[in-house]
């Protein structure tokens, strides 16, 4: 592939530059593609897409999905709903309604109850709250001391929608499932009263959907205002994956490449939290040229995704994802465990496997990649990183360290669960040797 680094002039003459064109319930039919489904599997989509957020377009469906690997193709079963993403029971209230023409309103009230059967929130985040002067703010969580989550109210929405994401209850409009915030002026004063913090992330649903004027009115008040304490700006996004025209060809990309720029040049580092799930998100021009142009800002690239089920869990992905990424300047940052919520049961990767696919896509990458850590469960008490898989007296165990936790004092220790090879979450195992609780469950 050629050049990795673009200039916009480059890209206006060589590249075709589409516009955005989203798809969800109302229109994907319209979808030429979807004459390669049959009728089960299009009514299958209409009705787990009613349940768990679907939403995707016009670069996905004609950039990265396989239509000639229909329906195993990765990046189908990561953008369209698929039958097993629901429990049997679940999928049949929906179908039944369906099909007997119930109104959208029973719909959505049956919709409703099944969501609050899926541990919308998992990992205790609605315990992840702060608070300023006995006001808590929605729109924030604080779960480790460095590091506050800001969800900006127009970031609350994505260019598609991963089938595995565990922030779902973002996107299927009920509003006390959500975390949004307009007012920057609480964040700030917030970060003035905790200086242990010294990062920010804006989160969501995607920041990059916003407008970059709107971004600029999160970001701009935390380069104008003096917080010492704070040192990095990140942002989480799928954008570079899903729309990198989101960079070459939206109105304001340039806009928002010197936002980017503007935050490298004050002093604070700027990180891209990236979501990408396959290597073939990295293949295309567009990508590639994206990656480029960012890089180019000052910002740096960090990479993430879960271990999917269906998706990449073979270690060759990895491997060649990871490599892919640092090629492309990318600093590989986590592998991650399904979590708890919505679809885990269609996602999930037992544990002991999930450390099995990263030893051996570990072990075949330089040391440039071996920045990743993993297998991590983002869980309740904090993230838990799977070391492996041991023997001691005579017992298989789990060895496990705590990457971060809501106490400080946990970071770093390592501690030993039964094997156990079915499970596929922390509350799924029990403490080794005959203890009674693990250490941070005391």
């Amino acid at each position: 592939m050629q050049p990795l680094i673009y200039t916009s002039d480059t890209l206006l003459t060589t590249m075709h530059l589409p516009k955005y064109r989203p798809y969800t319930l109302r229109n994907f039919r319209q979808l030429p593609q979807m004459a390669q489904l049959s009728e089960e599997q299009l009514f299958a989509i209409e009705v787990v897409g009613r349940v768990l957020p679907f939403r995707t377009n016009n670069y996905v469906v004609e950039e990265l999905i396989d239509w000639d690997d229909i329906p195993q193709d990765p990046i189908f079963v990561l953008n369209f709903p698929q039958r097993d993403m629901l429990r049997p029971q679940h999928f049949e209230r929906i179908a039944t309604l369906l099909r007997a023409g119930a109104g959208e309103d029973e719909i959505r009230a049956v919709a409703d109850q099944i969501r609050h059967e899926l541990h919308p929130h998992p990992a205790g985040q609605m315990h992840n709250l702060p608070a300023l002067d006995g006001q808590l703010l929605h729109g924030m969580q604080h779960k480790y001391h460095e590091t506050v989550l800001f969800f900006p109210s127009q970031g609350q929405t994505c260019h598609a929608y991963c089938t595995f994401c565990f922030r779902w209850p973002q996107f299927v409009g009920i509003d006390e499932l959500k975390f949004a915030m307009r007012e920057m002026e609480s964040l700030i004063e917030y970060l003035h009263r905790h200086p242990e913090v010294t990062d920010v992330l804006f989160t969501g649903g995607d920041p990059l959907v916003m407008k970059t004027r709107i971004l600029a009115s999160y970001i701009q008040p935390l380069l104008d205002t003096e917080l010492p304490s704070l040192q990095s700006i990140r942002i989480g996004t799928k954008s570079l994956a899903y729309w990198p025209y989101r960079f070459l060809a939206d109105d304001d990309a340039d806009d928002l490449l010197e936002l980017f720029g503007e935050v490298a040049r004050s002093g604070k580092h700027l990180a891209i939290m990236a979501h990408f799930n396959h290597p073939r998100e990295l293949s295309t021009d567009a990508a590639r040229a994206a990656i480029g142009m960012v890089r180019e800002t000052g910002a740096q690239i960090r990479t993430q995704s879960p271990l999917l089920a269906h998706i990449n869990d073979r270690p060759e992905v990895w491997a060649e994802m990871w490599r892919e990424q640092v090629r492309l300047g990318c600093v590989p940052y986590y592998m991650f465990v399904a979590r708890d919520t919505g679809a885990q049961h269609y996602f999930s990767v037992p544990l002991a496997r999930a450390w099995e696919i990263y030893r051996a896509a570990y072990r075949s990458v330089s040391g440039l990649a071996r920045t990743v850590r993993g297998p991590s469960m983002s869980a309740y008490p904090g993230k838990v990183q799977v070391l492996g898989v041991s023997e001691v007296d005579g017992d298989e165990v789990f060895v496990l360290r705590m990457l971060q936790g809501r106490d400080p004092d946990w970071v770093g220790q390592p501690f030993f669960a039964q094997y156990d090879e079915d499970a596929i979450w922390l509350d799924d195992l029990e403490p080794a040797f005959g203890g009674e609780k693990f250490f941070f469950q005391n």
